[in-house]
């Protein structure tokens, strides 16, 4: 008798367990807030001019060329960025 009680908590715990994770990936494909967890905001990304990788805004290095603002995944590809400018300046 113990063994059935206990087999039937058991039971009812791995169904609870099972529909909790159903309802998250659930929610997760309709973008909805996971259950018990706050909705984060999505994050815009911005792309790099030269080897086109998207970056978020805060973590890229950027540079402010002819009025705009540029982002950059890395120091190299700045660095690439600022030497074609150059060029470019230098022949008008």
């Amino acid at each position: 008798m113990t063994r059935l009680i206990l087999l039937t908590i058991l039971l009812i715990v791995v169904a609870r367990l099972f529909w909790r994770l159903v309802d998250a990936v659930m929610a997760g494909a309709r973008g909805d807030a996971a259950p018990g967890g706050p909705r984060r905001a999505p994050v815009k990304l911005v792309r790099d001019p030269v080897c086109g990788t998207y970056v978020p805004p805060r973590a890229a290095l950027s540079l402010t060329s002819g009025g705009s603002t540029h982002y950059f995944c890395s120091e190299e590809c700045r660095k690439k960025f600022d030497s074609r400018q150059s060029a470019v300046g230098s022949r008008q």
